[in-house]
């Protein structure tokens, strides 16, 4: 079983973009994927609960199917930062409670396990505890989404400092190109090369029609799909 956090620069960085395209990645080699939603925010009721577009989209995406909740155990109306938006429902999220829906998720037969955040790294979800705090204590490897804009850099190398300094597994980065007018993209691009402490793995480049992955062999390497 393979399992791996997908964490973005900021809220706009394209997680759920880059998380889908890798489940069908996944699926065009034949695997068994799931992905896992746990926090979401800017729901809206659909079938008599609240759903989430993304968590949705990882569902459509997925070669294993789960029921909604399974995907998205936390799921809040007001479009604000989850923590907040539980504490106006009264609901508590801990570290314990994700843990065990993740357990849940583990249950559903798949070999590959997506985990997609929420926001950017350090996204709190109490008053005390951050989601980072959750993925430390599950050890989960990390892929870091980078959203190409400017503020990029900034973002990026500050995410991974943070990284670093919890001993977190960072396994790589892609670069998602969320600004098709960026100024100087790719001079932008090689600098996270030289910078970012981890490989990258793949760039999605901006595109209207069907996305696509320009993928590395690092990306195929770490996701075991060279045979």
């Amino acid at each position: 079983m393979k399992e791996f956090f997908i964490t973005g620069t900021d809220t706009d960085a394209g997680k759920t973009h880059v998380t889908s395209l890798l489940l069908k990645l996944l699926a065009q080699h034949k695997k068994n994927a799931i992905g896992f939603k746990p926090l979401a925010a800017g729901c809206e009721m659909a079938f008599d609960q609240l759903v989430n577009a993304d968590a949705l989209m990882l569902m459509e995406s997925a070669t294993v199917s789960a029921k909604y909740d399974v995907i998205n155990p936390f799921a809040f109306a007001p479009p604000i930062a989850p923590h907040i938006a539980a504490e106006q429902v009264g609901v508590t999220i801990t570290l314990d409670k994700l843990s065990a829906a993740y357990s849940t998720l583990k249950q559903q037969g798949a070999d590959y396990h997506l985990t997609e955040g929420a926001g950017g790294w350090a996204l709190p979800i109490n008053s005390t505890d951050y989601l980072y705090d959750w993925v430390k204590a599950e050890q989960l490897p990390v892929v870091l989404v980078v959203g190409m804009k400017l503020g990029c850099l900034n973002h990026a190398l500050l995410t991974a400092a943070h990284m670093q300094s919890l001993g977190i597994n960072c396994v790589g980065w892609i670069a998602n190109q969320v600004d098709p007018n960026m100024d100087e993209y790719q001079a932008n691009l090689d600098s996270l090369k030289e910078r970012l402490p981890f490989p990258i793995l793949a760039i999605s480049p901006y595109s209207e029609q069907t996305p696509k992955l320009q993928i590395y062999k690092t990306l195929l390497n770490t996701l075991d799909l060279n045979s």
